[in-house]
């Protein structure tokens, strides 16, 4: 197993500031004021994202709920979300997670001035284990369309390095899709890879396609990918790999490998995630 699905922990630390050393032991409190709008956007998230059918929700081919079914599951309901709860977070979250519009079935004129939450449907842009069809979801990327991007990033850690390589390149894991970016948050890209990324992966996507790998893009400019027909985006369309702020030279160019992780370098998990029986995802040292 060999993507980390660092998506995962996003749905739980997502917009969580960094906590400081007198915010340690007060419990809730550590989130300060945003915590209540953390709470709303990450039940969002869990609901549009992986539970819409356990919670009696059914989402349509392009992955939008009714607005009113979503604010009436119980731990939304729990937190008295409104409507302006909702259209506060689908319009100010920086990664853009959510998309609003209007219910053509109870909204015939498409009002976007009602407050109504009948009157509208919602979704998650792009991280579902859900399974939906992409086409009805996302943009597809082909290169008959001429809208590859010039460079495609995956980010990782040192922790899940050697077991990336071990099993031959990344897998979307529990989520339908492995997730890139067309750059770094340094570089303002605020979607797609996590501001913690140990490692920067940099992705031949015209080889790819090529071979018959699907892409997408989702509203949110996520890039996104199933890999081939067993689920791996295989390490031969690893153009670049390279460390994003420690530098250990080059683990992998051109589809090869290079050099190991360098010996005596801090490797541990990635906030949110810790060592899991059978090192499924986990992992030390260099190449074996």
């Amino acid at each position: 197993m060999a993507d980390e699905a660092h998506f995962d922990v996003e749905d739980k630390m997502q917009n969580i500031p960094p906590r400081s050393r007198g915010d340690r032991g007060r419990g809730k409190g550590g989130g300060g004021g945003h915590g209540r709008e953390v709470q709303v956007s990450k039940a969002l998230s869990k609901l549009l994202r992986h539970q819409a059918a356990n919670a009696g929700i059914q989402l349509d081919d392009e992955g939008y709920a009714p607005l009113d079914a979503v604010l009436a599951w119980d731990p939304l309901r729990s937190l008295k979300v409104t409507f302006d709860d909702i259209q506060s977070i689908v319009t100010s979250n920086d990664k853009q997670r959510f998309t609003l519009k209007p219910n053509p079935v109870k909204n015939h004129s498409l009002d976007t001035k009602s407050t109504t939450p009948a009157d509208y449907l919602i979704r998650a842009n792009q991280g579902h284990s859900i399974k939906l069809e992409s086409a009805a979801l996302l943009a597809p990327i082909t290169l008959e369309g001429g809208n590859v991007p010039e460079r495609v990033l995956h980010g990782s850690f040192f922790y899940f390095w050697p077991r990336i390589i071990e099993s031959g390149g990344l897998k979307p894991m529990s989520r339908n899709h492995i997730h890139c970016s067309t750059g770094t948050p340094e570089e303002g890209v605020v979607s797609g890879m996590r501001k913690d990324a140990e490692l920067i992966i940099e992705i031949d996507v015209e080889a790819s396609l090529k071979d018959g790998v699907k892409w997408w893009l989702s509203d949110n400019g996520v890039l996104l990918t199933e890999g081939d027909e067993q689920g791996v985006l295989s390490t031969k369309y690893f153009k670049l790999v390279t460390g994003r702020k420690v530098d250990v030279g080059v683990l992998w160019q051109d589809g090869q490998w290079i050099s190991d992780l360098p010996a005596g370098l801090k490797i541990s998990p990635p906030l949110g995630k810790g060592p899991r029986q059978g090192g499924g995802r986990g992992g030390r040292g260099g190449r074996r």
